[in-house]
């Protein structure tokens, strides 16, 4: 009966998101009176868990799984949700989670609410509050079935430690060989750099940065704030930056603790997809650029002048407080 939860990894480390969602997981866990478990893919050391909460972890090894898959991960997740007899499935908001959740759901029999940013109002009913209308509004969403699965919006709840003794139980769901149908042929990562899903702050670039030989800037501040480094559609679209770095409603969606837009005009699709960003910095030459009306900071002015200006106070700062 306990609350489940897929933590997720990458290259031997669990992602920031997964303490997030343990530390979610907790607490509703305590409202229910149960305790948490997660499953984990292909991950040795899961120690790190105890600290947020979980009190016991179903251990997946399986080469076929080493390469995300939709299907196959589904299948897994609903069989440790069987296993544990779990009422409430929790997943993250990254690209990976929200592709495999619909599935999941159908698999499960379950009601899913996307976009969570609370603890649940209540548990009988089962309510939750969810962003609605590219994060203009908020929904309160009843979910009635048996099993509920929720996806909870990144940076949304926190992190906090909640340290407990922790279960290792080695799981060897059975994959079925349709789920592999679709195959990965090669996989390309950005190494050396803080990716966009696990950034805490994200610099960006727009248009006004006139090319991609001024890219230095952005990321010689990025580096001094430990930042990602992101770019608006158009500047994706040009070929100036990889794809991979478009934020937006129609690129990767980020809700950072600070977004920092230089030369960006701020179009609806870009601010929909940053919205959820609890403090936002905009830097544009035109102050009557729509970004200004939702940023909580605003410099205009040259971004030549102002970026490197900012990058060497912030040095001086971290250099006077390291």
């Amino acid at each position: 009966m306990s609350i489940l939860i897929y933590a997720e990894s990458a290259d031997g480390k669990f992602k920031k998101v997964a303490f997030e969602l343990a530390s979610y997981a907790k607490k509703v866990a305590e409202s229910m009176g149960t305790t948490v478990t997660a499953v984990t893919i292909n991950q040795q050391d899961v120690s790190e868990l105890s600290k947020y909460g979980v009190a016991k972890v179903l251990k997946v090894s399986d080469a076929a799984l080493q390469n995300f898959n939709a299907k196959a991960y589904a299948d897994v997740i609903k069989q440790a949700a069987q296993k544990e007899s779990t009422q409430v499935v929790v997943l993250s908001s990254t690209t990976d989670s929200l592709y495999l959740a619909p599935l999941l759901s159908i698999g499960l029999g379950a009601g899913f609410a996307s976009n969570v940013v609370s603890l649940p109002l209540s548990t009988s009913p089962f309510q939750v509050k969810r962003t609605a209308f590219s994060n203009k509004a908020f929904a309160i969403t009843e979910v009635n079935t048996a099993i509920k699965v929720l996806s909870i919006a990144k940076n949304s709840y926190g992190i906090f430690e909640s340290a407990n003794s922790l279960t290792e139980e080695s799981f060897a769901p059975s994959l079925n060989a349709a789920d592999f149908n679709v195959k990965v042929t090669s996989v390309e990562k950005t190494t050396g750099k803080v990716t966009i899903a696990d950034a805490d702050i994200v610099v960006s670039g727009g248009r006004g940065l006139k090319g991609p030989e001024n890219w230095g800037m952005l990321e010689e501040l990025a580096t001094v704030l430990g930042a990602a480094t992101a770019c608006s559609k158009p500047v994706s679209d040009l070929g100036w930056r990889p794809h991979s770095e478009h934020v937006g409603q129609t690129g990767k969606p980020v809700a950072t603790n600070l977004y920092i837009a230089i030369g960006i005009s701020g179009a609806i699709q870009h601010i929909a997809g940053i919205n959820s960003s609890k403090v936002k910095v905009v830097i544009n030459s035109d102050p009557e650029a729509p970004f200004f009306k939702v940023a909580d900071y605003g410099v205009v002015g040259d971004a030549f002048d102002i970026v490197p200006r900012l990058t060497q106070k912030l040095k001086e700062f971290k250099a006077q407080n390291s």
